[in-house]
């Protein structure tokens, strides 16, 4: 049992929370801990940590999802990276095991982010240039792998438009990102069945008022979308732009290999990144995802002036809607006991997944 104040989907209550593997009760009383209670946190776009990167296979994906668990992520996302089709493959195949069978002291995998390879070779981002369509076959035979929940496409390559609701009766959910289309073609995805942008602003085409580009159509049709709150890939002022025009736009890390490790040289797919004042970047200056844990996020979405409650949200409720898992990202009897417990700075100390102590 639990005391302290509780977000719960009716508003905050300061009380008790009971829980096993999941939530029995929340009760109202006189609790006054000093403790807040929240909803774990659910990170979409996870590339790597502690000196491991998804792409290396193997054991990776353990490596991420307890080290993320520590900063109170109670569930991810494996993300992968564009590459050569065994690569992705042979990473698919180590996250298949730690999707299956969550990690003792860990973060639940709840699948696989295909960031790569279905982008534009116009714009890569950190991504590596090894770029190539989607076929609904190809697409399969990945997901035969390690289920694939979330996909990012530019929509503006050949036939991928066309694809984008065979993929969706799929149950993934297709995110517009890297792209170098248009207004028109994030527009036309939408309409197709896409639901998302991956890591809003950064990797696609910007605002214009004269030539709109996919951040255009994200801003003006959007139910959800990805941001990087890290405050160095988007200015705050862009941020809270987004959060206002997009109803359930939510935070995500975009988190590499250097997270929780010292400054110096990491692998980010088949590159080296290099770990230096808080952000990663390639050999040429280019920012290359990012350091950055979900309690962080929250931290600096508080600091920007963001209620608890809505910051909360934006990092665990939305994620989790967006997905449908119900029974994730939000404290209800009957819900999963992935909870984070903070202290009066925001700091972490205490945090479960499915009810098993991680701090």
């Amino acid at each position: 049992m639990l005391a302290g104040r509780i977000l719960t989907p009716d508003g905050w209550v300061t009380g008790t929370i009971e829980f096993g593997q999941r939530i029995d009760r929340i009760a109202a009383a006189s609790a006054d801990t000093g403790l807040t209670i929240l909803p774990g946190f659910i990170d979409l776009h996870v590339h790597g940590a502690a000196g491991v990167d998804i792409m290396g296979g193997g054991d990776a994906g353990a490596v991420v999802a307890r080290e993320h668990a520590r900063h109170g992520t109670t569930s991810l996302l494996g993300t992968t990276m564009t590459a050569h089709e065994p690569a992705i493959r042979h990473a698919l195949a180590g996250l298949a095991g730690v999707i299956a069978q969550r990690p003792e002291r860990g973060a639940r995998m709840l699948g696989v982010h295909l960031e790569g390879p279905f982008i534009s070779a116009h714009r890569l981002g950190a991504q590596p240039p090894y770029v190539m369509p989607a076929t609904l076959e190809l697409v399969r035979s990945l997901d035969a792998i390690a289920p694939i929940r979330v996909l990012t496409m530019a929509p503006e390559i050949p036939g991928h438009l066309a694809l984008i609701p065979q993929l969706a009766a799929l149950g993934m959910r297709v995110q517009v990102g890297h792209s170098n289309g248009s207004y028109d073609d994030g527009v036309a995805a939408l309409r197709a069945g896409a639901t998302g942008f991956t890591h809003l602003f950064n990797g696609m085409t910007g605002m214009d008022h004269y030539q709109p580009g996919i951040v255009d159509a994200a801003l003006a049709h959007a139910e959800y979308a990805e941001i990087i709150p890290d405050l160095q890939h988007v200015h705050p002022g862009a941020i809270l732009a987004a959060l206002r025009a997009i109803p359930r736009a939510y935070g995500i890390t975009d988190a590499t290999a250097a997270t929780g490790m010292p400054d110096g040289e990491y692998a980010l797919g088949s590159q080296r990144v290099y770990k230096c004042l808080g952000c990663v970047r390639l050999a040429t200056g280019s920012l290359a995802g990012s350091v950055l844990t979900m309690d962080q996020a929250l931290r600096n979405l508080v600091g920007m002036g963001l209620d608890l409650a809505d910051a909360s949200h934006r990092l665990s409720l939305y994620p989790a809607d967006y997905l449908g898992e119900t029974e994730r990202g939000r404290l209800a009897p009957g819900a999963w006991a992935d909870i984070v417990v903070l202290d009066q700075d925001l700091q972490p100390v205490a945090v479960y997944v499915e009810g098993e102590a991680i701090l």
